[in-house]
């Protein structure tokens, strides 16, 4: 046996052949290995697609975006004013509208100074970081949204189906605890989507087609498996709009039949005004999130969901002032008095 590993085989040798054989096959592998690490190299920033639109145009929509972000602060601000300093306000209603206010603001700021920059420059990039980061606080402010206004519903319900125990039930305690526990829990679900994103690579491309870093838009770019990602995504979604519409829808119903009950027409009216400022700033947030999450993904509704986006951002944080502040006689009154003061002095 030893004499036929050493062997002559046609002027070439066994042993010869072998590590020829070898060489190559490290060859290979090396090769191989140089190129899955060109792959798999991390990028470090993405460039924010946007919308494609002429530079008059982008001049045009930075001043109107500037000063609707502009009327978004001042109005949500003048709100949280009035709930802050007058003391008739100080009641478990306002207590969340505050918070209402707070989100809208936090939302708003979280996305529109980078669009606003992306329209004002050429070169419309975001660092993997700031993306990340970007995404949390998208994600974490419309989610307490969500549990926000699950809690004002609450609050409405106890209201109308017991208003002799309302003071008991909604008492400074229990209102501050459900505060809590909405920001606690958005902010919980929206880390653990983004935890599950960083365990991914990025390898290429760098495009991001939307205006700013939206996490399904994202996921896009990711060059290992995002199926566990869709699925999270998705639960959370049906838990965090599914489940709060669902008690929301739950709690209106059991209000309708108790003010179908109510004697005095003033009452009754009273209680339907309060109610449908209310419905109207849940039916437009739930109805709109969930076309954006619930509904599958395609190629062909990219650009209307960056229209359905773009509205979202732009509106939704000046519906809660325009509402609550145009129905609302309370604010409106507590707003007369601020005005009365500033005179008088």
């Amino acid at each position: 046996m030893p004499g036929l590993l050493t062997s002559d085989w046609g002027g070439l040798s066994v042993s010869s052949l072998s590590g020829e054989r070898k060489d190559a096959c490290g060859l290979l592998l090396y090769r191989l290995s140089l190129a899955m690490e060109g792959n798999q190299s991390q990028i470090t920033e993405f460039i924010l697609v946007g919308f494609q639109l002429s530079e008059d145009l982008k001049l045009l929509l930075f001043g109107i975006f500037s000063l609707l972000y502009t009327f978004n602060l001042l109005a949500n601000g003048m709100i949280l004013g009035l709930i802050w300093f007058d003391p008739r306000l100080h009641s478990p209603m306002y207590f969340f509208l505050s918070h209402l206010g707070l989100i809208d603001i936090f939302y708003a700021s979280s996305n529109l100074p980078n669009l606003l920059a992306n329209l004002a420059k050429h070169k419309k990039t975001i660092s993997f970081v700031p993306c990340n980061l970007q995404m949390l606080l998208i994600l974490s402010f419309g989610s307490v949204e969500c549990l926000i206004l699950l809690a004002m519903s609450y609050d409405r319900y106890v209201a109308i189906c017991h208003p002799l125990q309302y003071t008991v039930i909604m008492n400074w305690r229990v209102c501050s605890i459900l505060a809590i526990a909405c920001w606690v829990c958005g902010f919980a679900l929206a880390l653990v989507q983004v935890i599950l994103l960083l365990r991914l690579p990025f390898c290429g491309p760098q495009k991001v087609n939307h205006f700013f870093c939206e996490i399904r838009s994202v996921l896009k770019l990711a060059c290992g498996d995002i199926w566990m990602n869709e699925m999270f995504l998705f639960a959370d979604a049906a838990l965090i709009l599914v489940g709060p519409l669902s008690l929301i829808l739950v709690s209106y119903m059991r209000i309708l039949w108790a003010i179908l009950k109510i004697q005095s027409k003033e009452g009754c009216k009273k209680a339907f005004s309060t109610c449908s400022s209310h419905l109207c700033v849940v039916g437009f947030y739930f109805g709109l999130v969930m076309i954006v999450y619930m509904v599958p993904d395609n190629s062909q509704r990219e650009e209307h969901l960056k229209i359905l986006f773009l509205f979202y951002t732009l509106f939704n944080p000046l519906l809660n002032p325009l509402v609550y502040s145009v129905r609302n006689a309370q604010v409106k009154a507590a707003f007369h008095r601020v005005l009365q003061k500033k005179r008088t002095v």
